[in-house]
């Protein structure tokens, strides 16, 4: 029992940014974590790119037209935002702040342009993971797999990962996705490791303190 009743379990939420090339694993991973951990709820970003045919308005991502997001983008409602393979993708800022606030964590499935932008605002807050493909080979075939895009389209993405892999070295953790439930375990504890952070623990302090007081009957 914590000494004269100190609540000891109280801390702030943290960021989790997954970031990859398209086709590498991390909305994947995302969903595990989402279906599996309570605490974690996703940051749900505002696109203007149109919605595919799996995906629901509000569940996957708020789309708007390219109006809205300007408006957005200039009221400084977005605590990040990009332009992605010819569509914009923001991080709406309200939201996140609350959630922090309130102790629970956010999962961001973002580009690394947004996760730069999160990393000049909010560094404290952030637990950075970038996911590679095990090959680009590799890579063009879970594309086409996924059976959601065009051949034009998925040639523009495979353009597109090598410079979104050279980002690497700017974040926390990096994985390799060869095996989807490696990887995710892999995701869960880093997260576990971040949770109990000393710095992200802000009830130990009065807890410690009120430790240090009791007296012994």
């Amino acid at each position: 029992m914590a000494p004269n009743g100190q609540k000891h379990d109280q801390r702030r939420g943290l960021m989790l940014v997954l970031s990859s090339p398209s086709g590498a694993g991390k909305s994947s991973i995302a969903r595990n974590i989402l279906e599996r951990d309570k605490n974690i709820t996703l940051s749900i970003s505002v696109t203007t790119r149109p919605r595919r045919a799996s995906e629901i308005d509000g569940v996957h991502y708020h789309f708007v037209s390219e109006k809205e997001f300007m408006r957005l983008r200039d009221s400084d409602a977005l605590a990040e935002w990009a332009q992605v393979h010819g569509n914009f993708y923001g991080t709406p800022r309200d939201a996140v702040e609350k959630a922090l606030a309130a102790g629970r964590d956010m999962l961001f499935d973002i580009d690394w342009q947004g996760a730069a932008q999160l990393r000049e605002k909010m560094a404290g807050d952030l637990v950075e993971v970038f996911i590679l493909p095990p090959s680009m080979k590799e890579l063009h075939a879970r594309l086409k797999r996924r059976a959601e895009d065009s051949d034009e389209t998925i040639a523009r993405r495979l353009d597109n990962a090598r410079a979104e892999i050279a980002q690497w070295r700017d974040y926390d953790y990096v994985l390799i996705n060869e095996d989807l439930n490696v990887s995710y375990d892999a995701v869960r504890a880093i997260v576990t490791a971040e949770r109990l952070r000393r710095d992200r623990q802000t009830g130990l302090y009065g807890f410690v303190e009120a430790l240090l007081a009791e007296q012994l009957a």
